[in-house]
Parts: structure tokens; C-alpha cells; sequence
């Protein structure tokens, strides 16, 4: 006879003990019996049993998750603090399943950012997007000031998912400056990573820089059946459900899918997805930052993805950072325009579905801030052939 459970992890409490998942949270579902107070998740309350023949029902989710990002223990985003042994409290809000829990009050505390840095090893565990009182959630701020409106467990992947900046944080910070004289007061500004939903809600959340007198795409909406993350995205996996797409597109993977039958990169070609025509005016725009830091601003500088704070100084141009005391050296040259540029080509590229959440979004920033670079470089714009 095989037994038959449900496992509801759910609850701040779920821990791993000796390999089975345990919890003070009544969450056992028996066949002809009623939860139990204190009963741990997967253990039937009558033996003998062996192992395998406990039936978990859910057992392909909880496989799927474990196998994600969002559980991978190895990663940089849950081991950036292993050396400090605990983390921020602004940044356990996203890396850690403790500090989401109390940055929304579903702890018990009091709804913001944590009060005290949270212990290290943890992960986006299934409290995170399974707490009860997630429900309770009812709108997300924004960077930029917005608040918008989320149901059920789209609030956590709004929450995470929306970057640290917005356009006015690079306003604020060049208002009133030269647009190419370098400032020292000036360092490059971070919109941070996986940016998915600042993409996704477009210039209605104003993650990116807009320059004056331009208008730019809101939210992406998409046919109503993938109007959500969910619809998407596997919510264990995080896999993309492209079986989805092919109703409408074609292809063999979400990268060639076009949206336009246009080309915004000048090379006419349409006949591939429109995340080549991001790609390419992205790295455009790169080079014309690398171009403008050299000739305008006067100090060459180079990218390197892998360290932050991303820009360093390259003084010589040999394509390598400066060195100053075993450290490569930041770069502080930068020009309210140069910053504008790079803040926007930085929020594009963090978001690698970005061709899916919201391609004419992303086009528009990175066009922008191509024409801007274009004045100071003297490129002519209708050369490039691009469109907006």
C-alpha cells in the first residue's frame, strides 16, 4: 500500500532536518486523516513504511525549484556576503527568503527593510513565494516613485525583479552640471541586475533615463494568456514555456522571435529575432561611450562585467584597466552625458529577456542615447540608418 501525502511548504518555519523537510505548521494532507499540529510534512502517522513508498505529490516541483536560480546556494548572489558572514539589510530583501519575509511584514514585523543584517545561506526559498500573507500584498513600489498594483505571488517577483534606480536617480545627479564636462563628483550609477520587471512595465515605471521631449513605450502587453510572469516563466524552473509562444510565433527558441517586420539596427535584416537589433544597437552604444570617454571626456576607460563598479580608467588605451595599489582604478570622468549613456545601455543589457518583456522599450533608451553621444562624436544619425 502506498502512501499518498501532499507536501505544503508553506510558513516561515520549513527547515531540512536529517534530509526530511519538517515544520510546526499543520500541512500534512493523509488519505482519510486530518492535519496534524506538529506533525512533521512527510512522515505518516502509522508505520511500518519505507522511504519510496511515501508518495509526495509535489515532488516535481519542489525538484524544479531546487535545480533553479533561485535555490542555487553557489551563486554569487547568495555568497557575495559569505566573508562578512551576514547580509545587508537592503539586500537581503531579494537574497535571502528571511529578508523578503520581513520587508513585507510576513514575519510578524513590521513591513520595510529589515531592522538587522540576515544570516547568510539562505536562498529565494518556497516561503518566499508560498507565505499566505503574500496575498495581502497589494501594490509594489518602484524606484522611480511608482506604485503599482500586483496580485498573488507577482508581488515577489515584482519586488525583486525592478532594479535599485531609476532615470531620476541619473536626473538628480547631473541636474544642473555641463553636459560634457567631466565632474569628479560623478560616478557611474548602477540600476543593478535582472531587470526584468523595470523592462517589463516600460517607461510607465520610468526605470530608464528619458530625455527631454521624447516619448516612450509603457508596459508591454502581450496577448492576454501571457499577460503575467507565471505565464511565462515555469514558477519552479524558471524556464520559459515556449510551447506557449509558437501559437503566434515561430522559431526554435524565444530569441527568434520578431516583433517587427522594421529594422532598428541599419542592417535591414528582419529575418531574425528582434534581440538582434537590441544586441547590436547595444553594442553601438558601447562603443560610442568608449568614443566619447576617449575623445570628449578625455580619460579612455574600459568595461569589465565582472567586477563592480563595471567602468574603470584606462589612461594609456592599451584595453586594460589602470592599476593603482593592486586595484584597478574606477573611473571619475564622468560627463552628465557619458553617464546618461552608460546608465541606460547598463539597464538594457542587465535584463537579458529584455527582447521579450519589453523590446520597444529597450530600443528607444538605447536610441536615445545613441543620438545623444552622436552631437559631441559628430556621427550623423541618418547614416547609421536606425530606427527608434
Amino acid at each position: 500500500m502506498q502512501v499518498r501525502l501532499s507536501v505544503h511548504v508553506i510558513g516561515v518555519g520549513a527547515i531540512v532536518a536529517g534530509g526530511i523537510l519538517a515544520a510546526s505548521t499543520p500541512s500534512i494532507s493523509q488519505e482519510g486523516g486530518a492535519p496534524d499540529a506538529g506533525v512533521p510534512y512527510v512522515l505518516p502517522q502509522s508505520g511500518p513504511f519505507n522511504p519510496e513508498d511515501i508518495a509526495i505529490e509535489n515532488s516535481q516541483a519542489i525538484t524544479d525549484w531546487y535545480r533553479s536560480a533561485h535555490a542555487d546556494q553557489a551563486a554569487e548572489a547568495f555568497r557575495h556576503w559569505d566573508a562578512d558572514e551576514e547580509i545587508r539589510p537592503v539586500c537581503a530583501v531579494c537574497h535571502s527568503g528571511e529578508g523578503f519575509r520581513a520587508f513585507h511584514g510576513l514575519d510578524g514585523s513590521a513591513p520595510g527593510i529589515p531592522d538587522k543584517p540576515i544570516p547568510t545561506g539562505g536562498v529565494v526559498d518556497c516561503g518566499t513565494c508560498h507565505n499566505a500573507g503574500l496575498s495581502k500584498v497589494n501594490e509594489i513600489a518602484f524606484p522611480s516613485g511608482l506604485m503599482h498594483p500586483v496580485e498573488g505571488v507577482e508581488a515577489a517577483c515584482l519586488t525583486c525583479h525592478q532594479g535599485r534606480t531609476a532615470g531620476v536617480s541619473v536626473a538628480n545627479a547631473v541636474a544642473g552640471k555641463n553636459d560634457d564636462q567631466p565632474d569628479p563628483e560623478l560616478s557611474f550609477i548602477n540600476p543593478h541586475y535582472a531587470t526584468a520587471a523595470a523592462t517589463w512595465l516600460g517607461g510607465y515605471a520610468a526605470a530608464g533615463f528619458h530625455y527631454e521631449g521624447q516619448t516612450y513605450s509603457g508596459r508591454f502587453f502581450h496577448a492576454r494568456p501571457v499577460s503575467t510572469c507565471n505565464s511565462c516563466h515555469d514558477p519552479h524552473s524558471l524556464k520559459v514555456e515556449f510551447e506557449t509562444c509558437l501559437t503566434c510565433h515561430q522559431g526554435t527558441e524565444p530569441s527568434d522571435i520578431r516583433i517587427s517586420r522594421q529594422s532598428y539596427d541599419g542592417s535591414g535584416d528582419t529575418s531574425v529575432g528582434i534581440k538582434r537589433d537590441i544586441d547590436n544597437n547595444a553594442a553601438l552604444l558601447l562603443d560610442m561611450v568608449r568614443e566619447y570617454a576617449a575623445d570628449i571626456a578625455g580619460v579612455p576607460l574600459v568595461y569589465d562585467g565582472n567586477r563592480h563598479p563595471y567602468f574603470f580608467a584606462d589612461a594609456n588605451g592599451d584595453a586594460m584597466a589602470d592599476q593603482a595599489e593592486g586595484r584597478p582604478v574606477v573611473y571619475n570622468a564622468w560627463t552628465p552625458r557619458m553617464l546618461r549613456a552608460a546608465y541606460n545601455w547598463k539597464l538594457v543589457t542587465a535584463d537579458p529577456g529584455n527582447f521579450a518583456h519589453n523590446p520597444p522599450y529597450a530600443l528607444e533608451l538605447l536610441y536615445d542615447a545613441i543620438a545623444d553621444l552622436a552631437g559631441p562624436l559628430g556621427v550623423d544619425m541618418e547614416r547609421l540608418n536606425l530606427l527608434r
